[in-house]
């Protein structure tokens, strides 16, 4: 049976690629497919997380990457799936994705939703949570898979802020040489 497991991941987290992992488990084939939509600026492009996908599920046999636009039902149909796999995190996730489920029934009859649980080390990661901790330097290495981090490291790496440079980036200052308290009070009389 083929599943398609649809989302933006831009960009993928250690959580997605637990849900992927089980999901392979589970199904003969996975889909792993992209949205493209128009309404959001991505951080990467639809081509750039397919790649990342890809480096990061190499390990995994019956995984295919691929994207669509549009409805996710209709794709599926294309694709001849019979689920949708979704990851759950949070009970507020549960009630959004219970409302898409329901209406995906209703565009598709012979469409099954099936909810994974997120491991409990990923319940509260998200790919916004990611993309906020690197804008502001933080190590984002144990929430992605590392074929990843250097991409979300090089994309924050040009908006690092004017106020903290690095060392590579910066010109060697010449210290003032320090006096000690004897020398100065010495130079005070």
């Amino acid at each position: 049976m083929l599943a398609i497991y649809p989302g933006s991941f831009d960009p993928i987290t250690l959580g997605h690629l637990d849900v992927i992992e089980r999901g392979c488990r589970l199904f003969e084939q996975v889909v792993v497919a992209v949205l493209r939509n128009p309404n959001k600026t991505p951080l990467f492009t639809v081509a750039e997380r397919m790649e990342q996908i890809r480096r990061s599920t190499t390990h995994l046999s019956n995984i295919e990457v691929d994207s669509f636009d549009g409805l996710t039902v209709t794709y599926a149909k294309m694709r001849r799936a019979k689920a949708l796999l979704r990851g759950l995190r949070v009970t507020s996730d549960f009630e959004m994705e219970l409302q898409m489920a329901h209406t995906n029934k209703t565009l598709s009859e012979e469409i099954e939703t099936v909810f994974l649980a997120t491991s409990t080390e990923y319940s509260f990661l998200s790919s916004s949570l990611v993309k906020e901790i690197a804008k502001f330097g933080g190590p984002i290495d144990h929430l992605v898979p590392p074929p990843v981090a250097p991409d979300i490291y090089r994309c924050y790496a040009k908006t690092l802020p004017v106020s903290v440079p690095t060392p590579d980036l910066m010109p060697t200052l010449e210290h003032p040489k320090t006096e000690s308290l004897p020398e100065m009070l010495r130079d005070l009389e």
